[in-house]
């Protein structure tokens, strides 16, 4: 982390997980977006957290990301149960069979910013209600860079909130499943091109094991995805890819299109780390020596000399 990067702000969930997986089981392991959002982004720029938990919520699994220097002063206690998610994953990696959910204190949750966050430049909503996200831009005084993600959840349920979001944020993220569910084209160019003609400067459709895609209105840029010997638990790689991605951004303080495609890079590398364990545990593991390693391994896998014709 540089001292010259900018606080980034987050809004998404504190849960806990049941997960199982072709390598393994947990139960009520931290997870959430905001946790991986946070997780990740924490090594590129100092991380201001908005959430909510319930009383029985583990508090001391939140202490590493306390060590990493994220910002939990956002981060409400409620009386019920925390939020919930169980899951089961076969060995097709990149489909989730969602078992059970369980909303918990989120189903009242009201996000509230302490008032020295509101002119916080980076903003991530991570994926919940589109009209909470609504709620949090309301509180927000003239940002530099808002992303946020959705699911297809929302897209069925919110489809007029989260078209009228598109108007206000700067990035869109989403798998490639829902970019078709979103638009109604299977194709994905048409798909990006149908969001950015309704607000956003650019979209990230993330693709799994087959990488990401950044699209603006005049170029498109592709990164893949690193190829793992060994994916333990997917859970997180998106919301860890938007971490390396808004931290990069975050840390540079920079919004130039070089500076988001290496920020796609990056993005990529966080997401891969944290498919190598359970829960984000990996990507507290991650030291700078380890992450420069990857994204260098990245940049290999797409460099090649032309041959011109003789």
């Amino acid at each position: 982390m540089t001292a010259s990067a900018q606080p980034l702000l987050v809004v998404g969930t504190v849960a806990t997980d049941d997960i199982e997986t072709p390598f393994g089981a947990v139960t009520r392991a931290p997870g959430g977006s905001a946790s991986f959002f946070a997780a990740s982004a924490s090594h590129f720029a100092p991380v201001r957290l908005v959430g909510v938990i319930g009383d029985d919520y583990p508090t001391p699994a939140l202490d590493p990301l306390v060590a990493r220097g994220v910002d939990l002063a956002g981060l409400e206690r409620a009386p019920g149960p925390s939020f919930h998610w169980s899951g089961r994953y076969r060995h097709d990696l990149n489909a989730a069979e969602t078992l059970d959910t369980r909303l918990g204190v989120l189903a009242s949750f009201e996000p509230k910013l302490p008032d020295a966050w509101r002119h916080t430049k980076y903003v991530f909503l991570a994926n919940i209600d589109p009209r909470l996200q609504h709620r949090v831009l309301d509180q927000m005084v003239a940002p530099a860079f808002v992303a946020c993600d959705t699911m297809n959840f929302w897209i069925s349920s919110q489809p007029e909130e989260l078209v009228a979001l598109l108007a206000r944020v700067d990035l869109l993220t989403l798998n490639d499943g829902e970019a078709r569910q979103l638009t109604g084209h299977a194709n994905l160019v048409h798909a990006a091109r149908w969001i950015l003609e309704r607000g956003p400067r650019y979209v990230v459709i993330k693709k799994g094991e087959h990488g990401a895609l950044l699209f603006d209105r005049d170029a498109i840029f592709f990164a893949p995805a690193f190829p793992l010997e060994q994916v333990f638990d997917p859970t997180g790689a998106g919301d860890s890819f938007a971490g390396g991605f808004m931290g990069w951004l975050a840390r540079t303080d920079d919004r130039a299109p070089g500076t988001l495609r290496r920020a796609v890079v990056y993005g990529s590398a966080m997401g891969s780390f944290a498919v190598e364990k359970f829960s984000f545990q990996r990507l507290l593991e991650v030291t700078p020596d380890e992450l420069a390693r990857r994204v260098e391994d990245f940049r290999t896998l797409v460099s090649f000399d032309r041959e011109m014709p003789a």
